[in-house]
């Protein structure tokens, strides 16, 4: 599938890159994410857990996500854009703040809040100690979701997907979307310390 095919299908999955300054590092830092976390389309209400991350050399500064054509079993489709929400979380290279590896911080609408960011694998295993409650914290992406933190270094934030939003789906979809989500997190979990590079 060109690009020109996906934005005539679904404009949320190209992504605008012309707003970070450093857009190489910004690259190498969302590739580590590729297919380890899934990504929204609000548009078309698809969840993909399945894709590629592409830059097109003909399309100055974008990002272009492809989901696998031959595993459409991995898109899950009919999910109400409200069963998603912003969380303020971000991951961020450890070497914004002096330190190594990846981190998670909160970003604080008032500005007087200091949030203590916290190495990624112990967030990681927090959220994960919530995949089996009843609201469990599903971290997912979405357009605009890679930016840059204090504009110095590329950051990811996180969405979350609430399973009790999605009215729509048969309990049995709903499990399969918390199962294939919190499999990748549990892998990310395991290859965190290996991830690093902003």
């Amino acid at each position: 599938m060109n690009n020109a095919a996906v934005n005539q299908q679904n404009t949320d999955l190209v992504w605008d890159l012309h707003s970070l300054n450093q857009h190489q590092r910004a690259m190498n830092f969302v590739k580590q994410f590729e297919n380890r976390l899934c990504v929204f389309s609000s548009s078309v209400k698809q969840l993909y857990t399945n894709y590629s991350i592409f830059f097109p050399e003909e399309a100055d500064r974008q990002m272009v996500i492809l989901p696998d054509p031959y595993a459409f079993h991995d898109t899950f489709s009919h999910l109400n854009a409200n069963a998603v929400q912003s969380t303020g979380l971000h991951v961020i290279p450890g070497n914004l703040i002096g330190k190594q590896g990846l981190y998670l911080v909160i970003s604080h609408k008032n500005k007087n809040v200091r949030s203590v960011p916290i190495p990624f694998q112990e967030g990681m295993r927090q959220i994960l100690r919530r995949s089996n409650s009843d609201d469990p914290f599903l971290p997912v992406l979405m357009k605009g979701d890679l930016r840059e933190f204090n504009d110095k270094l590329p950051c990811l934030h996180l969405n979350r997907l609430r399973l009790s939003e999605l009215n729509s789906l048969s309990s049995l979809e709903r499990e399969g979307i918390r199962t294939v989500i919190t499999d990748k997190l549990m892998a990310l979990y395991q290859e965190s310390a290996a991830l690093n590079l902003a």
